[in-house]
């Protein structure tokens, strides 16, 4: 008998050395996300480290597109239930943080590496400690805490891009504003004419020449001092490349015998990317068939396009990023600081042929083609101090305190940005003749942008757990306080021929040198001047703004039973924000200060307070399954740079956009369920049905001027989001040792209504919002061999269409294209200290298209991506 338990136990034994052998490392990692995830008294989905790593994603933005629901917009930007990036938010460790993109109030999630990030969560029902700008879903970006034990590390990796071989570079120059120019503007009051310069220099004539000729001297001498030369070279580009090191440990102390702890990870990454792009405006009158010649263009009769643009653009990311965590523990309570800092710089040339069909302005035509080379370098900082606590007072009522005081800066400088224009003439076969700088406005143009936005955020949560017969009750209260301040800035000058057109050169081999024209002896012998170049009233190109939330809360989670659970609570919100248009001739006569308008303070000034409910109501069916039901109510308000008549460059859609001061919050009322199915081995299966009412939705509104597009933005009156979600994990060991799958579907469908007298030239005033796809699919096909020694994923995501840009004028919306990507990810564990892992980034070679009226206008080529990398934890 004792012979037999212990054969029993020995087999007892085998049977778990077996499954934790054959449960992938996926599945290993997975119990805890998914025990997160059915604690949650609200909808949530958890993605935690192990799962990033498998799918071998760099940032937060790729791995958050594996999530159920959840696209990628750019690279940079995530769409909720395919809704656009304002209806989603992003915190760090639950703060609120701003934003260094320049055109949006939502982080680019692509600045966080995965290498600072332990989890992500991504809660889609609204609960009453989120903040109440909630509309697809809040982001948390969880990162790494304090090690138990010592940990240290290092990782080198190099990338290959089919697509980026070759590319253009050039000596940059970024040494920003000119002090000649900066100086310039507040002397001559923003006017370089040589009228001007005579009048506040005194000019006159004397032994150093007539007054006109000194004001030339001292026009060309601003002139002089802008970067001129900048000329392309055709070459391989360098292979992309990272590294990364970390190290952590923890103390015991002796004085409270409490745990010291750190944690430090310094990382930097250099990416070339090459790709041949095409944007174009489809013709009012559209032929019934475009041909293939139609849509290049060659058939100006019938052409396809009032204007097209084909552009080889080449750039280079250069990130660093460092992240240190020092935390205490003692008995029930902690204390933790994290530094963050980030530094994501972007080198951007673009070679561009710009053809107008409408206007016969095409080489087959009158020979005659726009030619420009461009360059932008754009510096990105994120700079956060994070104070975190948390205490448990046992002795107490077991009452737990936990608060946070978070300081952030984020910082966008554009110190080159340069764009200069051309015209290339062909004879009637298309040869080449020579190029020509047209007389005329903006022959060159230099801006220089500057964004500083300081943000605050401090709070804290309340929390009172105590059993009452049957029922297990835990109270809840907490405060949020956010102080948010942001100053943006641009200078813009013109360089103007105000002469004829002038001849640069007759070679085509020398057209990658045509920014290096503007010579001294150039600027000497020509009738060139630089121009101070300020926007048309009404638009301005400066702007402040300045944002303080004051909330607090109480809520309350009850189980009754260990079978019911009800949660729910209010959340009250102050709001106030000013957004103020400026610009940099505004001075007062006297002291040459800048001043503001009363009334335009008070117009543009936001002062709303609002209460927003929310409830959740849970079955637990013991450990296996549960059933969500969940309402909220919520408020999205318009970006800072929405309600501002400040015009920019939308990096999304290359539209010239302009804000509206009229502009007002939309309200969401937010219904939820959801069945979660749970098994052994990490299995589970959640099935979810989603429903949003929003009221004054804020969408895009074009309109067509010169053959090319502009934007601003209106409330439509209502719109409505419906749809289902499915995700699973599922072991295959029953077929296969060591293959697992997982991944989700998500269906789904919206509507937006806009008022004609709001919709200015919109084709449809009824339209699916912007940005909404009608589906969403992740598939991932896993392994994990026996002796662990080797995992490997095939990962597929696919969206469908999606509206980028409301048609008008007669033409139809244009959709974005669905992009399927298929990447895979195989891994080498060595030893115990060391992985070799090896990544292809679309295996399909899929390329970006954007399709109006059938015709592509805009196409982006991608390339497929080869990424090695070695990994050794000491």
């Amino acid at each position: 008998m004792l012979t037999g338990s212990v054969l029993a136990q020995s087999q007892e034994d085998n049977a778990i050395e077996e499954v934790v052998a054959t449960g992938t490392r996926l599945q290993g990692t997975a119990t805890a996300v998914i025990e997160e995830r059915k604690n949650q008294a609200f909808v949530a989905d958890i993605l935690g480290a192990e799962q990033i790593s498998r799918t071998g994603d760099s940032d937060a933005a790729s791995a958050l597109r594996r999530v159920t629901g959840l696209t990628l917009v750019d690279g940079k930007f995530i769409y909720v239930r395919g809704l656009g990036e304002r209806y989603s938010s992003a915190r760090l460790n639950g703060a609120s943080i701003p934003s260094p993109d320049l055109t949006r109030n939502v982080i680019p999630l692509d600045i966080f590496p995965s290498s600072v990030i332990e989890s992500l969560s991504v809660q889609k029902a609204y609960s009453p400690n989120m903040p109440a700008a909630f509309g697809g879903g809040n982001v948390d970006i969880r990162t790494k805490s304090i090690p138990s034990e010592f940990v240290a590390g290092i990782q080198l990796g190099v990338e290959a891009d089919s697509n980026s071989s070759d590319g253009f570079t050039y000596n940059r120059n970024d040494s920003g504003t000119p002090t000649a120019l900066r100086d310039a503007i507040v002397h001559y009051r923003g006017d370089f004419s040589l009228r001007n310069i005579i009048q506040r220099d005194g000019l006159y004539n004397n032994e150093n020449g007539t007054a006109a000729q000194q004001a030339i001297a001292i026009n060309d001498g601003l002139l002089q001092s802008l970067p001129r030369d900048m000329a392309l070279k055709d070459e391989s580009l360098d292979p992309n490349y990272s590294a990364q090191a970390y190290i952590g440990n923890s103390f015991e102390e002796e004085w409270l015998g409490g745990t010291i702890g750190f944690l430090a990870s310094l990382a930097y990454d250099n990416k070339w990317n090459y790709k041949d792009r095409r944007n174009a405006v489809v013709s009012a009158s559209l032929p019934e068939n475009c041909s293939e010649s139609m849509q290049t263009a060659d058939d100006v009769t019938n052409s396809c396009f009032d204007s097209m643009v084909d552009s080889q653009v080449t750039s280079e990311n250069e990130r660093l990023n460092g992240l240190f965590t020092l935390g205490y523990r003692w008995k029930t309570h902690s204390l933790s600081y994290t530094k963050i800092l980030i530094e994501d710089n972007e080198d951007e040339s673009e070679i561009a042929i710009a053809q107008n069909p409408s206007q016969n302005q095409t080489i087959a035509a009158d020979g005659i083609a726009d030619y420009s080379q461009s360059f932008t370098y754009e510096e990105r900082s994120l700079d956060v101090d994070q104070f975190r606590g948390q205490h448990t007072f046992l002795d107490w009522w077991g009452v737990g305190v936990d608060w946070h005081y978070t300081q952030s800066e984020a910082e966008t400088d554009i110190p080159l940005q340069a764009t200069f224009n051309f015209s290339n003439k062909y004879d009637g076969n298309g040869k080449y003749l020579n190029t020509e700088v047209n007389g005329g406005n903006g022959q060159v143009e230099y801006d220089y942008v500057a964004m500083d936005d300081h943000m605050k955020n401090w709070g804290g949560n309340l929390t009172l757990p105590f059993t009452l017969g049957r029922f297990e009750v835990e109270l809840k209260g907490g405060w949020d306080f956010v102080d948010r301040a942001r100053y943006y800035t641009t200078s813009s000058f013109f360089v103007n021929n105000s002469g004829s057109s002038i001849g640069i050169t007759d070679k085509e081999s020398d057209l990658l040198n045509l920014p290096s024209y503007l010579s001294d002896a150039f600027i000497a012998d020509q009738n060139l001047f630089v121009a101070f170049n300020e926007p048309d009233a009404p638009e301005a190109d400066d702007y402040l703004a300045a944002q303080k939330i004051d909330a607090g809360y109480g809520a309350f989670d009850v189980i009754f039973d260990n079978t019911w659970r009800f949660s729910g609570g209010l959340r009250y919100e102050e709001f106030k924000q000013v957004a103020l248009e400026t610009s940099s001739l505004i001075f007062n006569a006297e002291d040459q200060d800048v001043f503001f308008n009363e009334d335009n303070i008070k117009a543009r000034t936001i002062n709303t307070d609002d209460f927003f409910p929310s409830l959740s109501l849970t079955y637990i069916g013991g450990d296996s399954y549960q059933v969500r039901m969940g309402y909220g109510e919520t408020v999205v308000r318009p970006d800072l740079r929405e309600v501002v008549p400040v015009g920019y460059f939308d990096p999304l859609t290359d539209i010239r956009t302009t804000g509206n001061t009229q502009l007002v919050s939309s309200n969401l009322k937010n219904y939820d369920l959801r069945y979660e199915l749970y098994g052994e081995m990490g299995n589970n299966l959640a099935l979810s049905l989603f429903y949003k009412d929003i009221t004054n939705p804020i969408e895009t509104v074009l309109r067509v001027g010169d053959s090319t597009y502009t934007a601003s933005f209106t409330n439509g009156s209502q719109a409505e989001l419906y749809g289902i979600e499915a995700e699973w994990l599922y072991d295959l060991g029953w077929a296969a040792d060591g293959f697992f799958t997982s991944g989700n579907i998500t269906l789904s469908d919206s509507e937006v209504d806009i008022e004609a007298s709001d919709a200015g030239s919109l084709t449809n005033t009824t339209k699916r919002m912007n940005g909404h796809s009608k589906y969403v699919a992740n598939f991932q096909l896993g392994y994990d061999s026996a002796n662990g020694e080797h995992s490997a994923s095939l990962v597929y995501n696919v969206f469908g269409e999606r509206i980028l840009a409301s048609g008008i004028d007669g033409r139809q919306d244009a959709y974005e294209q669905p992009f399927h990507s298929l990447d895979m990810v195989y891994s080498y564990y060595m030893d115990f200290n060391s992985t070799i892992k090896l990544r292809v980034r679309n295996l399909l070679g899929e390329d970006q298209e954007v399709t109006q009226d059938g015709v592509t206008v805009r196409s982006r080529s991608v390339g497929t991506t080869f990424q090695l990398s070695y990994k050794y934890d000491f």
